[in-house]
């Protein structure tokens, strides 16, 4: 088989690694109908002979597999940042490639290419922290849909909070800051058109924290690669959240010492938190809503305030800790990061409840910026987050605000962030917002941002708000198998990939409903509460007369 000149045109790209996104694959025409297959559309056989002549001489096809219907597929304990395999999956045709990046440095990623089902669109999912590995589950929700699927590792094998790999590793960095996916989408919608017969006529993109911050990224320096990116939690900021990262735990430490918080006592705030800042929302329902309303009185934790149990109280070097955990971040005097919001402490043991600062912080500094594995959050100053945002190891941070040529292609950008989130501030992504309105005419009409009340870091909650719309990486919490919002399968007003689809299609709006269940992780437990999600600035108002737990009761107001 002879390489075609959009073949070529797909070398060159993954080559250089700088070229504009296009051709086959890319943006499709499209007509705008949901449909679960393609007629008469050609597949070829699933073995390695089928691609091998159109791969450029840096790639080659690792493995090949027809997967059955009912079958799981993935690499389990080898991939080390993504170890659970999907099941029950539809009949498929999966793939793994590898690709050579530099002389120092390579990828991987891998397809799923649906046999019986494929409804004409091709789906990327993304990673997490700084994991390396195939995210065949999320690939695998991706497939039930009828998406030809497909995951890079982002160019190395690793659990998320492992960074070692970076250390001394330019070509790794920019793997894992743009390069692998950039290249694995090109490549991938290739070898799509190649196995059916024509090109995908939609391209979207789903992934939160990490995969949020690689789709901002791909909108930013390849506008045509995707149609649709689906944003959760993004990690954008890289160069500012990880030396925050570090500075934040150091808030905490050391472990003993008369300012440390003992991470038992996180659940006292949270009561308190709630106790002064619930009904601020005008409903009193244990979910902090409007937390902007909120002087937060930290005070009132004081060990001899009122009748307050010595045993459930803070001295004032705690308190002082609190404050500085919820505080915005001033690097020499300057803006560099968003405190974490109220409601999320019941997530405060990830960053804030170790002997050392999370390494999503100390091993960026460490391997990334200084390249000294030899130093640590003990030797911290702000003059750091400045080196970090001037070096941008691996061009990672995804801080291009203008995305008017985003907006030219007709792409369009749902993004989301929970408000309960310990991980990542909240106002990470009200920031991004904002500097990205003043820099880019018309921003509403294709980029909306949704902040969920009560959900944590990408998924989950403490407080029984409100939680699953199908996003990024939701489904994977709740199974190996499932589809979806169960119950409102493939319903836009339920699922946020279905409603970035039908915003990019058919131009309908993006409107989100949230669902949580009387066992938040157990859908079969029944629904116990729904809520729209609004769009920023918009936020959920309570009507005052209606059941609290139905939609129906809410509307979206400023």
């Amino acid at each position: 088989m002879k390489k075609n000149m959009a073949n070529l045109a797909a070398i060159a790209t993954i080559l250089s690694g700088v070229a504009r996104a296009g051709g086959p694959g890319g943006k499709g025409g499209g007509n705008g109908r949901w449909h679960s297959h393609v007629k008469n559309a050609s597949k070829l056989s699933c073995e390695a002979a089928t691609f091998a002549d159109m791969l450029p001489g840096s790639a080659s096809i690792e493995k090949t597999a027809l997967v059955e219907s009912g079958s799981e597929y993935g690499e389990g304990a080898a991939d080390i940042g993504f170890p659970t395999n999907p099941t029950n999956l539809p009949g498929l045709c999966a793939i793994t490639v590898n690709v050579t990046s530099s002389e120092t440095s390579s990828y991987r990623f891998g397809l799923f290419l649906p046999t019986d089902s494929w409804n004409s669109r091709f789906l990327t999912v993304g990673n997490s922290g700084f994991a390396g590995g195939i995210n065949w589950l999320d690939m695998g929700s991706g497939v039930r849909y009828g998406f030809a699927s497909m995951s890079t590792d982002t160019g190395h094998n690793s659990t998320a909070g492992d960074l070692t790999w970076a250390v001394n590793s330019p070509g790794q960095r920019t793997d894992f800051g743009w390069r692998a996916m950039h290249g694995s989408v090109m490549l991938a919608k290739e070898m799509v058109e190649l196995y059916y017969g024509t090109c995908a006529e939609y391209a979207y993109y789903a992934g939160c924290s990490t995969g949020g911050r690689q789709g901002l990224k791909e909108a930013e320096m390849f506008p045509d690669d995707f149609d649709g990116v689906l944003a959760g939690a993004p990690a954008w900021w890289t160069s500012h959240l990880q030396t925050w990262t570090t500075k934040l735990g150091a808030y905490n430490l050391p472990a003993g010492a008369e300012n440390h918080i003992p991470t038992e006592l996180f659940d006292v705030i949270e009561a308190e938190a709630i106790k002064q800042c619930d009904s601020l929302d005008g409903l009193q329902d244990g979910i902090i809503s409007s937390p902007e309303l909120c002087d937060f009185d930290t005070s009132a934790l004081l060990c001899g305030s009122g009748d307050i149990n010595t045993s459930s109280c803070l001295t004032e070097a705690q308190v002082e800790t609190a404050n500085n955990v919820y505080a915005d971040y001033y690097p020499e005097g300057e803006f560099g990061f968003p405190g974490l919001s109220i409601s999320s402490e019941w997530e405060w043991h990830v960053l804030l409840g170790g002997d050392t600062p999370s390494s999503l912080g100390d091993g960026y500094t460490q391997y990334m910026v200084l390249n000294d594995p030899s130093w640590n959050w003990t030797q911290y100053n702000d003059s750091i987050l400045w080196i970090a945002d001037e070096m941008d190891p691996g061009n990672m941070t995804a801080d291009k605000y203008d995305l008017s040529e985003f907006k030219a292609t007709g792409g369009k950008a749902l993004l989301y962030h929970g408000m309960s989130d310990g991980y990542i501030s909240t106002g990470s992504s009200t920031y991004f917002y904002e500097q990205a309105s003043a820099a880019t005419e018309g921003l509403s009409d294709f980029l909306k941002l949704f902040l969920v009340p009560g959900m944590g870091h990408c998924a989950s909650t403490a407080t029984d708000a409100p939680w699953y719309f199908a996003g990024a990486g939701q489904t994977g919490r709740l199974g190996t198998d499932v589809f979806s919002t169960p119950g409102f399968e493939a319903d836009p007003m339920y699922d946020a990939l279905m409603a970035l689809v039908e915003w990019v299609e058919n131009g309908s709006e993006p409107e989100l409903i949230a669902t949580t269940w009387e066992e938040s992780m157990d859908p079969s437990s029944g629904v116990l509460r729904q809520r729209p999600l609004c769009a920023y600035p918009q936020k959920a108002i309570y009507d005052g007369k209606g059941d609290v737990d139905s939609v129906d009761s809410w509307s979206c107001q400023e």
